[in-house]
């Protein structure tokens, strides 16, 4: 075995939804660095194009736009369909008192029923190209909390089981703080207090996101299949004193 090419993604076929911002936008600039073809999707077409232009510019990979608002079924099946002819092989401030019904199913169906959706549409192109040395990969991207995470995490090991023997990884990336468009706010104002709460000392970076979504995408993740890995500097386990 070849040690040096455990991380080695060129040449491979990457989707990112949510591609043009934050953690997405990480993600793709991670994968593209490493030479491998990444199409990004999200609503907005100009932000999408832009930083498909702009990721393809740097290199050594590949980027493409193809804009979808994956809220809709009909989008998630166009955005399939585009990608298979290319290829041929929410977040809500309310209290819970107030927290509209509109908001709780805009979340699940975005954040649970709309990854669903999204890998059973891609099942046919990730079925082709996979196999035993080199399984196809699914990565989705929860959180440390919420109840829309819970559910994508508890999917993740359901989709796991069922599409692991056909050459299908399936597994889960739980990000803490990042630095991103969504995060501004919160880090500019209460920046000093979330740092205290990480252990490690600091805000999560895009090498952080992207090195672990290309250690799952690589050969060296080829044996990783429904895991659930918390990307966070230790939050969740929060400041344990040292013995």
């Amino acid at each position: 075995m070849n040690y040096n090419q455990l991380f080695d993604v060129k040449g491979k076929v990457v989707l990112v939804t949510g591609g043009s911002r934050g953690i997405g936008e990480m993600i793709a600039t991670g994968f593209v660095a490493a030479g491998a073809k990444v199409y990004i999707s999200s609503r907005s077409v100009e932000a999408c194009e832009k930083v498909a232009a702009e990721l393809s510019l740097k290199g050594p990979g590949q980027c493409i736009s193809i804009p979808a608002n994956l809220a809709k079924l009909e989008e998630v099946h166009r955005l399939v369909a585009e990608l298979s002819k290319k290829e041929d092989r929410a977040t809500w401030g309310e209290t819970f008192s107030d927290y509209p019904d509109e908001a709780f199913d805009k979340i699940v169906t975005l954040n649970l029923k709309r990854v669903f959706s999204l890998t059973q549409a891609c099942y046919e192109l990730l079925k082709a190209k996979a196999t035993t040395s080199n399984p196809s990969s699914v990565i989705n991207i929860g959180s440390v909390d919420g109840i829309r995470a819970t559910g994508l995490h508890q999917l993740t090991r359901h989709l796991a089981g069922r599409l692991g023997e056909e050459g299908i990884l399936v597994n889960a990336i739980a990000p803490g703080p990042f630095q991103s468009k969504m995060m501004k706010a919160t880090l500019d104002a209460f920046g000093d207090v979330i740092i205290s709460k990480v252990p490690v000392g600091r805000i999560g970076s895009a090498e952080d996101i992207a090195g672990t979504c290309i250690y799952l995408a690589s050969r060296a993740g080829n044996y990783t299949n429904g895991a659930l890995i918390t990307v966070d500097g230790g939050v969740t386990i929060g400041n344990i004193s040292k013995i």
